[in-house]
C-alpha cells in the first residue's frame, strides 16, 4: 500500500481516517456557503441594504473560487495537498469569523471573497488527495463519499443557519468559525501528505505552463459540445438566481420567517439530492438524456412563474420540491451528454470546462438576481423563467440539428450499401 493510501474495503467494514477528515472538511466548507441564505433579509436590514447587496454577497465567493481554482490546483501539485487543505481551512475560518463580527458592508464582502479563495484551495486539493491515495478500484467510492459530503453540506447549510439564528443573527457564523478552526487543527495533525518530496520538487522545477482559463474558455466555444456547456451555465444561473433572492422574496412579499425559509430550502434540496442519488440512472435509461433535459427546463421555468402567484406556505413548498427535483435531474443528464460527446481523450478538459461554466453561473446568477430584485420583487423569477425557456428552445433546436445530421449519415450509409 502506498503512502497515505485510503483503505476503502469493498465490504465497507473500514474507512481510512484521512477520508473521514476530508469528508468533514468538505461538509464544513459547503455548509458555510449556505448558512447565509435564510439570514440575509434580517442581516441586510442592519446595513440598510437590499437585493443588489444580497446578490453580490453570494456571487463574491463564486468569483474568487472561479479565479483561484486553477492557481490553487497548480499549487497543490507544487507544495502538497495537505498544505492547500489546511490553508483553505484557515481562510475559511477567518472568513466566517469576519462575517460574524462585520459592522460595515465592505467587511462582509471581504469575508465572502476569502471564503471563495478558501474553497478554491480546499476542494481541488481534497479531490486530488483522494485520487493520489486510492487504487483504481477504490477511487470511485472515495470520490463518491467526498461528493456526498459536499452535497449534504450545501443542502443542510440553509437549514442549520436558520435554526441557529434563534441564538442570535450572528451565531451561525461564530459557530461555523469555531467548527472550521477545529477542523483545521484536525487536518494539520491527522492528514499525511500524499505526494513525495521528490515529486513536489519536480513539480516546482517544471517549466510547463498550463493554459489560462480564458484560453480554455475560447477553446470550448469551438467544441461540438459547446451548446451543452451553455446549458450548464443557464441551469446554474437559473438555480442560483432562484436561491439567491428566495429568502428576500418570500420575506418581502409573503412575510415568511427565517425558520420557514430554512425549512423550505432544506427540505426541497434534500428531496433533490435523494432523487438524484436514487432515481437518476433509471430515469436516464427510461427517457434518455435529451428528453429529461427538455422536460426539466420547461417544468423548472413553470415553477418559477407559479411562485409569483400565492404566498401560501404549503403551495410554495410543493413548488420548491418540484423545482429542486427537476433541476437535480437536469444536471446529471447534461453531464452525461457532455461525457459521451467528449470521448476518452477530452474527459479532463470537458469536466474542467463544466466546472468553469458552472462557476460563471454561480457568479452572474445571484448578482443579476439581486439587481433585478431591487427594481421589482418579481423580476428575478420572471427573468429566470425566461432564461430557462430560452434554454429549452436552444436544447430543442440543437437536438433537431443532431437528429438531422444522424439521419443524413444513415441515408448516406444506406445509399452506399
Amino acid at each position: 500500500m502506498r503512502k497515505g493510501e485510503l483503505t476503502l474495503m469493498s465490504s465497507g467494514t473500514k474507512t481510512n481516517k484521512s477520508l473521514i477528515v476530508l469528508m468533514i472538511n468538505m461538509f464544513i466548507a459547503m455548509l458555510g456557503i449556505g448558512l447565509v441564505i435564510p439570514i440575509l433579509p434580517k442581516l441586510l436590514e442592519d446595513f440598510n441594504a437590499g437585493g443588489t447587496a444580497a446578490g453580490y454577497l453570494i456571487a463574491a465567493s463564486g468569483l474568487t473560487q472561479f479565479l483561484f481554482s486553477p492557481l490553487a490546483g497548480e499549487w497543490s501539485d507544487k507544495y502538497g495537498r495537505k498544505r492547500m487543505i489546511v490553508l483553505g481551512l484557515v481562510l475559511f475560518t477567518l472568513s466566517q469569523f469576519l462575517f460574524a463580527i462585520a459592522g460595515v458592508m465592505w467587511l462582509l464582502y471581504v469575508s465572502r471573497f476569502l471564503g471563495g479563495i478558501g474553497a478554491a484551495m480546499m476542494v481541488p486539493a481534497m479531490m486530488a488527495y483522494v485520487a493520489d491515495s486510492t487504487t483504481e478500484d477504490t477511487r470511485g467510492k472515495g470520490l463518491g463519499m467526498l461528493g456526498a459530503a459536499m452535497s449534504l453540506g450545501f443542502v443542510i447549510g440553509p437549514g442549520i443557519g436558520g435554526f441557529l439564528a434563534d441564538l442570535g443573527l450572528r451565531a451561525p457564523f461564530y459557530i461555523s468559525a469555531l467548527v472550521a478552526a477545529i477542523a483545521t487543527v484536525l487536518s494539520f495533525f491527522m492528514l499525511k501528505e500524499t505526494l513525495s518530496e521528490e515529486r513536489l520538487q519536480a513539480a516546482r522545477q517544471s517549466q510547463q505552463k498550463r493554459e489560462s482559463i480564458v484560453k480554455q474558455l475560447i477553446t470550448s466555444v469551438k467544441a461540438p459540445y459547446f451548446i451543452y456547456l451553455i446549458l450548464v451555465f443557464t441551469l446554474t444561473f437559473g438555480l442560483v438566481n432562484f436561491e439567491a433572492v428566495f429568502s428576500l422574496f418570500v420575506d418581502n412579499k409573503y412575510g415568511y420567517t427565517t425558520k420557514e425559509i430554512s425549512v423550505m430550502i432544506t427540505v426541497g434540496a434534500l428531496v433533490g439530492v435523494v432523487v438524484q442519488g436514487a432515481l437518476i440512472n433509471k430515469l436516464l435509461h427510461r427517457f434518455g438524456e435529451n428528453k429529461l433535459i427538455n422536460v426539466s427546463f420547461l417544468i423548472s421555468a413553470i415553477m418559477m412563474v407559479l411562485m409569483l402567484l400565492s404566498g401560501n406556505f404549503w403551495y410554495n413548498m410543493v413548488l420548491i420540491l418540484i423545482f429542486f427535483t427537476f433541476t437535480s435531474i437536469m444536471r446529471p443528464a447534461i453531464n452525461t451528454v457532455l461525457s459521451k460527446m467528449a470521448g476518452s481523450e477530452e474527459q479532463g478538459f470537458v469536466m474542467g470546462m463544466n466546472n468553469a461554466y458552472m462557476s460563471l453561473g454561480n457568479i452572474f446568477g445571484p448578482a443579476l438576481a439581486g439587481i433585478l430584485f431591487d427594481v421589482h420583487v418579481n423580476l428575478p423569477y420572471s427573468f429566470g423563467a425566461i432564461v430557462l425557456v430560452l434554454s429549452l428552445v436552444l436544447s430543442l433546436s440543437w437536438g433537431k440539428r443532431i437528429t438531422g445530421r444522424n439521419k443524413q449519415k444513415l441515408e448516406a450509409i444506406s445509399n452506399e450499401g
